[in-house]
């Protein structure tokens, strides 16, 4: 007993969900609670997932009943020689795997695949319907497998999930947590020491649900990933290497990605639409492309989840939803340059190049010049169905989300989004732009109703807009709005110089509209929450040392392995605690955000 008391001295329990882990009190495995956000709205998505395929489904044999139907009734029976009739069985083109139709047809499995069985039910045609086989998950990067153990407990109806990861140790912890959760998790989840790239690349088509959640980029994950997807299935992607999406490093984004970020109030909308852009190109090369269900950016990382499909037809459309962006450096107009465009005569579809440039030389506003960025995914990065259902399925589950508020809020201000608008920008900067008295948001917003534009919020930042308003009606509001509250004279040659010498064409209107204030703000619905807690955050990678550097990401309370002394010129200087050994858990102190890591 003494002995099992010992072991478990090095380990602490910790809780999220339905799960419970056991976590090594080094930093041997990555553990980070953080995260909770991201697995509670993958929950949300992977739930509403699993009811849309089914709803699918069962669209599918309706409509292949009623084509049965109708190709009895069209077809007459054959007459024998003694005057019986026999009927013909329905054509079998009808039961034929479609992948038309933009791809958005099921995956149907007929091979023996582990988990439920493939059962058949006899028609009067006897043609075989096959039964829906329960999704089956994987995990590729899975570290404690606190993630896999809460799909397999917390989410109904799925079969197998595969928890993988490359480091011996992750392996063993992933195994011990399966253990310690008892048969529910053990019956479905399963953990395997393996590249994850190599294993997704031999197993292609065979999950309906890829989890990518790594430290860093997911870059170098992406091709298998996306091949490891079964047709209509979902692939959830996290990337937390947001000093390259956001454009510190652009040349490093570009390399990674094969988009060239811009900086601007948007650089997270941004970020989300180069790694969509990303996905997009790398399933396009296969025949795939993707439907993205939803889109978000929280605490310091960007999260997609898509559907994968198939069709050669389809990718043809690709162009289409690719843009560039031409941002202006002078003031905060940018305009976006799509990749194609198509030339319809007739019942015949053409595609073409784009025709620009959609910006002249220098911005017609403040005659500054552009700066030019992309191609970022232009077409829309949520599904708004999709986002209404997860939000109605997670309201009625409040207390299976221990982050409900936080995902809520997300997803309440994400359902009132425009869609079909790309990138956002902050009033607080186009006020700056032109030096004058803030305006309130309600105002502001009412002018562009009141001009005949939509406008909405943004969940990526609680200052951002969204509208379809062309720039020359925002600079026109703004131009009404200092001729209402003058301002100091400024500098000939600034950019608000340049952009209040002009006459306004629009005449603004600012008495206040009714849908200037959102349903969310009417019902006071928290939108942007606080940090639950300070140093809320990325934490370091599993295997480092902690120390006193780490202060300022960790706090000092935690970083419990240094002790801080003053030497004999009164500088501070780090020293291994009591018990410990210089070096004992310390590893290779590379930065590389493609190493093979583990979750974040």
């Amino acid at each position: 007993m003494g002995e099992v008391e010992e072991k478990l001295e090095a380990y602490e329990v910790k809780r999220e969900g339905e799960a419970e882990i056991l976590m090594l009190k080094s930093n041997a495995v990555f553990f980070n609670p953080v995260q909770v956000h991201n697995r509670d709205m993958s929950i949300a998505i992977l739930r509403t997932f699993v009811d849309k395929r089914k709803e699918e489904h069962e669209e599918k044999i309706n409509k292949k009943n009623k084509a049965r139907q109708h190709v009895s009734q069209d077809i007459p029976p054959k007459s024998d020689g003694d005057g019986t009739s026999s009927e013909q069985p329905a054509s079998s083109s009808v039961d034929g795997e479609i992948n038309g139709d933009h791809g958005r047809e099921l995956h149907w499995r007929a091979d023996k695949a582990e988990g439920p069985s493939t059962e058949t039910t006899e028609t009067p045609s006897s043609k075989r319907i096959r039964e829906l086989n329960a999704p089956i998950v994987l995990e590729a990067l899975a570290a404690s497998g606190l993630r896999s153990l809460r799909y397999a407990r917390e989410v109904d109806g799925l079969g197998k999930v595969v928890a993988l990861d490359n480091d011996e140790a992750s392996v063993e912890a992933c195994k011990r947590n399966i253990k310690f959760n008892g048969s529910a998790a053990s019956d479905k989840v399963e953990a395997h020491l393996a590249d994850a790239r190599v294993y997704m690349l031999t197993h292609p088509k065979e999950f309906d649900v890829v989890d990518l959640d790594p430290y860093g980029s997911p870059a170098i994950f992406l091709d298998s990933a996306i091949q490891a997807v079964a047709d209509g299935g979902l692939l959830m992607c996290t990337a937390t290497d947001m000093v390259v999406l956001c454009g510190a490093n652009g040349e490093v984004c570009y390399s990674k990605y094969g988009s060239y970020p811009v900086k601007g109030k948007y650089c997270h909308e941004m970020a989300l639409r180069i790694l969509l852009a990303c996905i997009e190109s790398h399933a396009n090369r296969y025949k795939r492309f993707i439907v993205p269900v939803l889109s978000v950016f929280m605490d310091f990382y960007v999260r997609v989840f898509v559907r994968v499909f198939t069709s050669a037809s389809e990718i043809k459309n690709a162009p289409l939803k690719l843009s560039y962006v031409y941002q202006c450096v002078g003031c905060d107009s940018f305009h976006l340059q799509c990749l194609g465009r198509t030339i319809t005569k007739g019942k015949s579809v053409k595609y073409a190049p784009g025709i620009g440039p959609v910006v002249p030389q220098k911005c017609s506003d403040c005659r500054k010049k552009f700066n030019v960025g992309g191609p970022i995914w232009s077409a829309p990065i949520h599904d708004q169905d999709w986002v209404l259902s997860t939000l109605a399925d997670v309201k009625a589950m409040k207390d299976k989300y221990p982050a409900y508020n936080k995902i809520t809020s997300v997803l309440t201000t994400v359902s009132e989004e425009l869609h079909d608008v790309q990138l956002f920008f902050s009033q607080h900067n186009i006020t700056g732009t032109v030096k004058c008295t803030p305006l309130s948001a309600v105002v502001f917003r009412s002018a562009v109703l009141n001009a005949g534009y939509r406008i909405s919020s943004t969940h990526v930042n609680p200052l951002g807009l969204k509208s379809d308003a062309p720039w020359d009606v925002i600079w026109d509001i703004m131009r009404c709005w200092v001729r209402l509250h003058p301002i100091k004279e400024q500098p000939q040659d600034s950019s608000g110089t340049m952009i209040l010498s002009k006459s306004p064409k629009l005449e603004a209107n600012f008495s206040r509209a009714v849908a200037a204030v959102s349903n969310a703000q009417a019902n006071k619905v928290n939108r942007f929450l606080p940090n639950p807690e300070r140093h809320w955050g990325p934490k370091i990678r599993a295997g480092r040392t902690i120390t006193s550097k780490h202060a300022s990401l960790l706090g000092h309370e935690a970083v419990n392995g240094v002790i801080h002394e003053k030497d004999g010129n009164g500088l501070v200087v780090d020293k291994p605690g009591p018990g410990t050994e210089e070096g004992v858990s310390a590893t290779d102190e590379k930065s590389s955000d493609d190493e093979c890591a583990t979750e974040s």
